[in-house]
């Protein structure tokens, strides 16, 4: 059986808040880059991946269901913040947009009675958990450190050792790595 069109349409949407979020991210890497906190830069280089697969994770999803991915315009993101903390509040402020955005689209699935919709999203819906607490996390050291350039640089030492997580390219190139 087919993805229903209501469902298609609402994953449409997420797949392109997914590619806004890829976006978003890359353009807080280049503003971190110009500031010289590679660790930083690498954080969000690594979210970007993130969103790039989660667009990507429901890109194969309609497909596999019979549906038709449509591809809409991305929002140009910022480009500029006021503080490092400042980025990091946007960051924790968009991640519960996007579970909001996740948790709709469970709302959606219940009421068609789409039980392989429902279950597929589950996982969304427990990664952004991880994604909500990641960004706080990041955003309340920030605050506490604030105005302490060795903690700064002791944060930005520890975020350059992130790598993206394993999973990423498969799903994107829609295939196991060799």
């Amino acid at each position: 059986m087919s993805i229903d069109k209501e469902m298609q349409d609402a994953i449409n949407e997420q797949i392109n808040a997914e590619i806004y979020s890829a976006y978003l991210y890359l353009s807080m890497s280049s503003w971190f880059e110009e500031k010289n906190l590679v660790g930083f830069s690498n954080w969000m280089r690594c979210q970007y991946l993130e969103e790039t697969m989660h667009a990507m994770k429901l890109y194969n999803f309609v497909n596999e269901r019979g549906g038709r991915v449509v591809l809409k315009p991305i929002a140009g993101p910022e480009t500029e913040w006021d503080s490092f903390d400042g980025v990091f509040t946007q960051v924790a402020e968009h991640e519960a947009f996007v579970t909001k955005l996740i948790n709709k689209l469970v709302a959606i699935a219940r009421k068609l009675d789409d039980y392989a919709s429902e279950s597929f999203l589950m996982w969304y819906v427990d990664e952004q958990v991880e994604e909500e607490a990641t960004a706080d996390e990041i955003l309340t050291r920030l605050r506490m450190i604030k105005g302490d350039n060795n903690a700064l640089y002791t944060l930005d030492t520890e975020l350059k050792s992130r790598i993206p997580a394993l999973a990423v390219l498969p799903t994107i190139l829609d295939q196991p790595i060799a």
